[in-house]
């Protein structure tokens, strides 16, 4: 399994000499097969516009599937150039929300707010809802799961193709559901069965505990709960991820050179462009 990264930041893309080395546009992660181009992304920031650079000239065909429909993980469906093309095959899912979900979907994607609907877009889109539970999803395995974000549903994901598995949590607010062992909010049990014995965590990290209790309310969780909890399920690998759109390169690398880290365990930013294979 490859795994691209082609967005990091949370709430709004930020440019910026200080902010290139990790990169300033919005949630997006591409998966794909070794040697084969990306046929499962994991939501359409501003960062999917990478992904048609990843396809080199040819449409997508897959599943793009959204943790959730702030504006910082659909903002770049209309930009996605490989999706919009006569050629492109293009399964959009959505955590359902009850109405059907391209009605859901074009609040967000309408005039006034936006000159084009979804249904606007070239080739052939399809647009379903998905609930908790596992599926199969162009030949991986995903795993969805609710967690604590507020402002509308939001799924995390894992996803395997039988070989590794990554864990993708990119919006996640634990301390709505307690404090948990240490403040931060507890591991509970819908995020430790989506993690446990995962190769790779990429998880929301916009705040430093330090932060954390002036901005729980925004529903995103410290770095030092993403260390935690690979540690607590397992995992060798974090990416910290959703960046706070005003953290600095220098910032970010100074959160991580601060963080109690377990032997055993690798932790450094997202940054995109990064490539990982598992």
């Amino acid at each position: 399994m490859k795994v691209s990264i082609c967005g990091v930041r949370g709430s709004v893309p930020i440019t910026g000499p200080d902010f290139m080395r990790a990169g300033g546009d919005t949630s997006c992660v591409a998966i794909s097969r070794d040697g084969a181009p990306p046929t499962l992304i994991l939501d359409a920031g501003t960062g999917v516009r990478r992904v048609t650079e990843l396809l080199e000239g040819e449409p997508f065909r897959g599943a793009l599937v959204l943790t959730h429909l702030h504006w910082d993980h659909v903002q770049g469906l209309p930009c996605f150039l490989a999706g919009d093309r006569p050629d492109a095959e293009v399964a959009l899912l959505l955590p359902d929300q009850g109405p059907p979900a391209i009605d859901v979907l074009s609040r967000v994607m309408s005039p006034p707010f936006f000159p084009i609907l979804p249904d606007d877009l070239r080739g052939g889109w399809s647009f379903d809802g998905y609930d908790e539970g596992a599926r199969r999803v162009d030949g991986f395995e995903v795993l969805a799961a609710e967690v604590p974000h507020g402002g509308g549903r939001t799924m995390g994901l894992r996803v395997s193709d039988g070989r590794a598995s990554v864990a993708y949590i990119p919006d996640h607010g634990p301390q709505e559901l307690g404090p948990g062992d240490d403040g931060l909010g507890p591991l509970h049990n819908a995020i430790v069965e989506l993690v446990s014995g995962a190769d790779l965590l990429i998880h929301d990290a916009q705040y430093t505990a330090a932060e954390l209790p002036a901005h729980a309310h925004f529903g995103h969780a410290a770095a030092d709960y993403a260390v935690e909890l690979a540690a607590r399920c397992g995992v060798p690998r974090v990416l910290l991820f959703h960046h706070d759109p005003c953290r600095t390169d220098d910032q970010l690398d100074a959160i991580v050179a601060g963080l109690s880290v377990p032997a055993g365990i690798t932790v450094s930013v997202a940054r995109e462009g990064e490539t990982i294979h598992l």
